[in-house]
């Protein structure tokens, strides 16, 4: 839907790759076998369903956790929503934890914020415009001062400096959009339920006998000694070892 908002979305992204493209259907059909839940809308994105799926689950007096390096996801952080961002500094790999207070600890704006700082500065990574000459600091203190896109829009004579003020007032739409576009939908009509989501055991046979014909030998390693390998393959590869 955000393409049918503004037909350059990501119009900066190269595509994927014919060869990792080619493995989706794969992933999910290892996934099904391993009686893991999929959850996919056709026209939404990811970054929607996550929101969608946290938001519920907090409404639901649920502790949440979202795994994920895009930063984007940091609008969704509360006390109940933590955003946990794997990152390497110097080949290490370390994870940092963000609620709400985090993010204002960090960023000097609240996460419900964060749209309001793209929709100043836009998003080079999702091609999101933003508003031209207002960068980062810029857009911070803006939204420091005014609360919000629609707040700054509404005093913009009280906006500093002048060329910031002047892209503004011209620009305004385009400010409004690029919020928009930013947006984490935590609406989406999800059928899946969190019954079907909850984590059983993987290593189902079902899941063996795809590994077998797929010879993912490594994985095949993590089953338990109860299911029966062909003798076709190289037994030597598949030491069959308690999970624990």
């Amino acid at each position: 839907f955000r393409h049918e908002m503004y037909p350059e979305y990501k119009g900066t992204r190269k595509p994927m790759q014919k060869e990792l493209r080619q493995q989706v259907p794969v992933i999910k059909e290892i996934l099904k076998a391993m009686d893991v839940c999929i959850v996919e809308q056709p026209g939404i994105e990811a970054d929607d369903l996550l929101g969608t799926m946290a938001v519920r689950s907090q409404n639901e007096g649920m502790d949440t956790v979202i795994l994920s390096g895009d930063k984007d996801l940091l609008q969704l952080a509360t006390d109940k929503i933590i955003i946990r961002q794997p990152k390497t500094v110097r080949g290490q790999t370390t994870v940092e934890d963000y609620n709400a207070d985090k993010v204002y600890e960090k960023f000097h704006i609240t996460p419900a914020q964060i749209v309001d700082l793209k929709g100043l500065q836009g998003d080079t990574s999702d091609n999101i415009p933003g508003v031209p000459g207002i960068g980062e600091k810029g857009a911070t203190n803006i939204i420091n001062q005014f609360g919000s896109v629609e707040n700054a829009i509404e005093h913009v004579e009280e906006v500093t400096p002048n060329r910031a003020r002047q892209n503004l007032m011209k620009y305004k739409e385009q400010a409004l959009l690029s919020k928009d576009l930013a947006t984490i939908r935590t609406d989406c009509k999800i059928e899946a339920t969190f019954d079907q989501c909850v984590h059983g055991d993987m290593f189902t046979k079902e899941a063996f006998d795809l590994m077998q014909k797929m010879e993912f030998k490594n994985i095949m390693s993590k089953f338990e000694q109860d299911y029966t390998i062909d003798s076709n393959i190289e037994e030597s590869f598949y030491t069959i070892t308690d999970r624990s």
